[in-house]
């Protein structure tokens, strides 16, 4: 019986993200007639993953905020300043999970979690597609992909500055849609 478990539990596998295939991007509307988009370059973080048990996953990741880009310098500069994420002082953002829910047939599943940004810890879910299945590259580093999303109100977070525009609406909508693309390394044995 024991013997049974254990081959059970290391089927379980931990992943590193790797940082140079992944992204975590983020999208919110402006001036009530478009969308700007931007992702962070400083991405990190483990996940531990069992295709056979889905709902043992575990979660942690983080970004660094004062790797913001939206392509455009001045607007990254507000972004990283007091108004938005105050970057020097709130220097990342992070995530883990306490559950995964709703695991589908096809694979896909919520993993639901604390969000801390800005010094504010919420409880959030992100979607999950379907994580794809092991792939070695020409390295010899085994592989999996796995995309997720959720959309967050930023005042929830205490980031809130605003401007009116003259003919009423906001310059910066409060939704923000969050993706996230991983590359995952598996953790080789030691």
């Amino acid at each position: 019986m024991l013997l049974l478990l254990a081959s059970l539990n290391a089927e379980a596998a931990a992943y590193a993200i790797d940082a140079s295939h992944s992204q975590v991007g983020f999208s919110v509307t402006h001036m009530t007639i478009s969308t700007v988009r931007g992702e962070f370059g400083e991405v990190s973080g483990t996940i531990e993953f069992d295709p056979e048990d889905i709902a043992a996953t575990k979660v942690e990741a983080k970004v660094g905020l004062g790797s913001v880009d939206t392509n455009n310098v001045k607007r990254d500069d507000h972004l990283k300043g007091a108004d938005f994420f105050d970057a020097d002082k709130f220097t990342e953002a992070t995530f883990t999970n306490s559950k995964v829910d709703n695991i589908a047939k096809d694979g896909s599943f919520d993993v639901i979690g604390s969000l801390n940004l800005h010094g504010v810890q919420k409880e959030i879910t992100f979607h999950f597609a379907p994580v794809t299945g092991e792939i070695t590259d020409p390295w010899g580093n085994t592989k999996r992909g796995g995309s997720a999303s959720t959309v967050i109100n930023r005042q929830d977070f205490g980031i809130s500055w605003n401007s009116t525009m003259d003919a009423g609406g906001l310059a910066v909508g409060d939704e923000v849609t969050i993706q996230v693309d991983l590359e995952l390394v598996k953790a080789k044995a030691e």
